[in-house]
């Protein structure tokens, strides 16, 4: 049996029981105030069954305005209860199903040009080709000097409720990632590299000030938005990958006290396929699922050459079905990466892992990676897979295949 997966770790002080991470996977199935429903409690403890030395919990907006979908997870002093149960039970089930005591992480966010109303860094062809928004919606600096205080409430009450750390989370279009690419804001947060990265910066201090040092600090990173210059970070105006601003980008997170970097690439408003390699699905990619694969490969392999004391999340994994086991051992071997994180996998497939540590791994359970899953939350339904769960896979004829005739 490959050994590399099941290797525990340990990382400021805290056991990874083995380096495999469900990623988050957004479900869009809260309540209002922001708390876990029914559906959100059985997907985290399918997850927690499920064996995984790390469950990173979806995104959990920082505030009102910056959620995504009125559904989208929101941690308060309010429904503060609701999740210590939910981090209790997760870990009771790890220990008496798995014997392991899995590492959590919840991911904080503010969704920016994606919020229910539109708060965007600046204005963005692009972008605004897929969801109009004008002048009105840009944040003003001195909205985005408050914004560091949210992230440091939020992670001490991330740090209450029970997880082992916070992810100040930069990727896919939101908020902060999108400040990356501010060349032509005006202000304190726009133009120059150290004005394009002074929120992310700032979040990433006042959150290390407000939590203990034993807390984990990571960031799930679009480390190339795939966008061209001037429209995209860590992209030339060609549209290919330049590394220059993301190397300066993530030795200034380390310095702030980033300790896993969590990588991914694309905006899945506008490139899904560069974040989730797939099959099928609405539209027909501009590049081969294998391209981008190989794009993962070659960000990864540079950032552990670059920065070897990193911890690193590999992604785009789930794409390799019967393979997938195989792929995440190579990669790992190589020193691509020093965990490896499914997503649309765990949400298809969620005892993948149990199943495969004894000998019972079912390919034909595996993520079609159809993308249906982001469909269902693309039209405002709470999102989970419509191939293999019969709940969202009825939503799914519902709410989709009969809307299309």
């Amino acid at each position: 049996m490959n050994e590399m997966i099941r290797t525990p770790i340990i990382i400021n002080q805290k056991e990874f029981p083995n380096r495999l991470v469900f990623q988050p996977m957004e479900g869009c199935d809260c309540n209002e105030d922001g708390s876990p429903t029914e559906l959100t409690v059985n997907k985290y403890l399918s997850a927690a069954r499920g064996g995984a030395g790390l469950i990173w919990i979806e995104a959990t907006a920082v505030c009102p305005e910056g959620r995504t979908n009125p559904r989208q997870m929101m941690l308060t002093e309010e429904n503060l209860p609701a999740y210590k149960k939910l981090v209790d039970d997760m870990r009771r089930l790890a220990m008496e199903e798995c014997g392991i005591s899995p590492v959590l992480i919840m991911q904080l966010t503010h969704s920016g040009r994606q919020s229910i109303v539109p708060m965007t860094a600046y204005r963005h062809p692009l972008y605004e080709e897929r969801r109009p928004a004008g002048d009105e919606n840009i944040v003003t600096d001195e909205y985005l000097d408050t914004i560091p205080a949210m992230y440091a409430a939020t992670a001490k009450l991330a740090v209450e409720a029970g997880f082992d750390g916070v992810d100040i989370k930069s990727c896919h279009g939101y908020l902060f990632q999108e400040l990356l690419s501010a060349f032509n804001r005006p202000g304190r947060y726009g133009g120059s590299f150290e004005n394009r990265t002074r929120l992310y910066l700032d979040c990433f201090r006042a959150v290390r000030e407000a939590v203990s040092g034993d807390v984990l600090l990571t960031t799930r990173l679009s480390v190339a938005d795939m966008v061209p210059k001037p429209y995209g970070f860590g992209t030339t105006e060609q549209n290919e990958l330049d590394f220059t601003e993301p190397d300066r980008l993530i030795e200034a997170l380390i310095g702030a006290g980033l300790q896993i970097l969590n990588v991914t690439i694309g905006n899945p408003y506008y490139n899904p396929h560069i974040n989730r390699p797939y099959r099928k699905g609405a539209y027909t990619p501009p590049e081969t699922p294998e391209t981008g694969l190989a794009r993962f490969v070659t960000v990864e392999k540079h950032i552990k050459e670059k920065f070897p004391s990193l911890f690193l999340v590999g992604s785009g994994l789930s794409y390799y079905r019967d393979d997938l086991f195989t792929q995440c051992e190579s990669q790992l071997a190589d020193g691509v990466c020093d965990f490896v994180g499914i997503g649309r996998m765990w949400l298809a497939y969620p005892m993948v892992y149990r199943d495969w540590l004894a000998g019972e791994f079912a390919a034909k359970k595996c993520c079609l990676a159809c993308s249906k899953c982001t469909e269902l939350m693309r039209n405002k339904q709470v999102s989970g897979c419509a191939i293999f769960n019969e709940y969202y896979r009825e939503l799914y004829r519902d709410k989709i295949l009969k809307k299309n005739g």
